[in-house]
């Protein structure tokens, strides 16, 4: 019997540890639902402005909101604007805010953290420095003040996350990189004269990068989150976007109903409420599986 290469061993093993978890199955169970929804966008609610797919129709422009009803299965929000509508393509909001600020994040952070680390000296007193500067702002005081100079829009609040958040992949990779730098593999490769950059592309990273894509899953949601607070603030899009934050901030002022029915429009308030916390849920489930799944101190037990 022809025995597995190790690599492929240790691949299968890991889909074990990972999809062993009922939270694992849990958080992947939410993301695929997630997924298809984005996806199939256009089938589900077809788009009423095809050059803007993402301004939600609305019929009317009462500031109550209206309870769910056969032509609007999710009720209105403020304005009239169809939550179901909304609620659907703010699902790929959602996906488009949070896959912009960690791949950008997680670029420069990478980037910054592997030369700090590999070169060191003054090259990472420097870096270090700057990323220091960073630190001693608030991360949500930081990007709201970039929103600001340069305008609201949910473009701006991308761009103004990623130009924050790259920080922390900076230091947690840089931490990893300084236990690596130093062993006989890398002793080996530097001795055969392999140049620095394939050094840290082939063989530091790799054994360094799973604290990021740990950090990174994490980050998915709790960017959502961020972005979502910020155009519930005011700094979003127009009031008509597809954007579960922006949802939330039409129907601030109907939180709690009448004296007589506090939970009258509790649809305006819960339906993109949930659908955040059930988005940010999904992706705190994936990275707890699989910090458990890579961890060397819990890989084996």
């Amino acid at each position: 019997m022809t025995q597995q290469h190790p690599r492929i061993r240790e691949f299968k093993f890991t889909l074990h540890r990972i999809f062993r978890n009922p939270s694992a199955v849990i958080g992947f169970s939410l993301l695929v639902f997630f997924i298809g929804v984005a996806l199939l966008a256009p089938q589900i609610a077809p788009p009423k402005y095809p050059h803007n797919p993402y301004l939600m129709p609305h019929k009317g422009f009462s500031p109550t909101p209206k309870p769910p009803s056969e032509a609007n299965i999710f009720g209105t929000t403020s304005g009239q604007y169809d939550i179901f509508y909304g609620v659907v393509w703010g699902t790929r909001t959602a996906f488009k805010v949070g896959l912009f600020v960690v791949f950008f994040s997680t670029l420069v952070g990478v980037t910054i953290g592997s030369v700090s680390a590999y070169f060191g000296g003054i090259v990472d007193e420097i870096l270090m420095r700057v990323s220091d500067v960073m630190w001693a702002i608030p991360t949500l005081v930081l990007a709201m003040a970039i929103v600001v100079a340069f305008g609201r829009g949910l473009d701006k609040i991308m761009i103004a996350l990623a130009l924050v958040q790259w920080r922390w992949y900076t230091r947690v990779l840089r931490s990893e990189i300084l236990t690596l730098r130093d062993q006989d593999f890398v002793q080996a490769a530097r001795i055969m004269g392999v140049s620095d950059l394939k050094i840290i592309l082939r063989h530091i990273l790799p054994n360094a990068i799973y604290p990021v894509l740990i950090l990174a899953s994490m980050d998915m949601g709790s960017m959502v989150i961020t972005a979502s607070f910020m155009s519930f603030v005011g700094l979003g899009e127009a009031k008509s976007y597809s954007d579960w934050g922006q949802m939330v901030a039409l129907a601030r002022n109907y939180i709690i109903g009448p004296p007589d029915d506090p939970l009258r429009f509790w649809y305006a308030i819960v339906i993109p409420g949930g659908c955040i916390v059930l988005f940010v849920l999904a992706w705190n489930l994936i990275g707890d599986a699989l910090r458990d799944a890579f961890d060397p101190k819990l890989r084996r037990r």
